[in-house]
């Protein structure tokens, strides 16, 4: 399509509009969990990576962390391996394992760069095990089983995070594309939840902000209208009181965790609209909801 007078002055208009935005995020650190809807309907697909392509032209920092629970589900089930869950979380023994590091570190990770690159940037895909990014320890759920917690096998959480990748990363052209599997002290893999990952990453990072990308408009409250620019005691208050629970109560507590760590704010934004990414931070309205150190209302 060729570049008509009125196309220039639209797009005149919405880098004029945008300017203090990007103005504010160069040469920050913007951690994107990707998810949901956002990573199988094929319109969402691309305007999510044209935003990431765009954040990182304009000077400003993405890394993206994605998960993959429903691919490795259809794995699974062609290969005629059982999946259990408890707690919402999938038991992990060897055998699954070996699917969840073939999806996410293979599959799904180079579907996602391959994505980034189609769309002109320079993507580059690695797993928690690459450089040691993440050390990781088994997560095992609170219960009996003489009081030592519920085995549920190869499911990890973080013990640590090597910031020395992200720095070169960081001073580079490149975007990286991190896929949620950890390594302990002695090589064995853990699957670890992608929104724990990015949040972490987020607070070790000293990230500007964390993004985290739902397939519902943000939190609610009890009248089923959105919320936002809410404060840490705020949200700890809706925990408190029911308002959040649930489903939505694994992503909170991520995002309360990214911001009582340092990070400036941490976003749950509707992945179903297009440019959900670009619209949350370069907009005074954003898409979602808003949790900052201090309330903004």
């Amino acid at each position: 399509m060729s570049l008509t007078l009125d196309n220039a002055k639209n797009i005149a208009k919405v880098l004029t509009e945008a300017l203090p935005y990007i103005q504010k995020f160069t040469g920050r650190t913007i951690v994107v969990k990707y998810g949901g809807n956002a990573m199988v309907d094929e319109a969402l697909k691309q305007s999510f990576a044209r935003d990431i392509v765009l954040m990182k032209l304009v000077g400003i920092n993405p890394i993206v962390v994605h998960g993959g629970g429903p691919q490795i589900g259809e794995l699974l089930n062609k290969l005629n391996i059982e999946s259990n869950f408890v707690d919402g979380m999938r038991v992990t023994d060897s055998q699954t394992m070996d699917v969840v590091e073939m999806v996410l570190g293979g599959l799904v990770n180079k579907e996602i760069v391959a994505l980034l690159n189609k769309n002109q940037g320079k993507a580059i895909g690695i797993t928690g095990k690459d450089g040691n990014l993440i050390r990781a320890r088994q997560l095992r759920l609170k219960g009996s089983e003489n009081s030592g917690g519920i085995d549920i096998g190869q499911v990890g959480e973080i013990v640590s995070i090597n910031t020395e990748i992200m720095d070169v990363m960081k001073n580079s052209n490149f975007i990286p594309v991190i896929a949620p599997i950890g390594t302990d002290e002695h090589g064995a893999s853990f699957n670890i939840n992608a929104d724990s990952v990015a949040g972490e990453l987020a607070r070790v990072l000293g990230a500007e902000k964390l993004i985290l990308l739902t397939n519902i408009s943000g939190v609610q409250n009890k009248q089923g209208e959105v919320l936002t620019g809410l404060s840490t005691a705020q949200v700890d208050g809706l925990i408190a009181d029911g308002t959040i629970h649930g489903g939505m109560l694994p992503k909170i507590e991520c995002a309360l965790g990214a911001v009582k760590g340092g990070v400036r704010s941490a976003t749950i934004v509707d992945g179903r609209v297009e440019h959900a990414v670009l619209l949350e931070i370069f907009t005074n309205e954003g898409v979602g909801t808003l949790i900052t150190s201090e309330s903004l209302g």
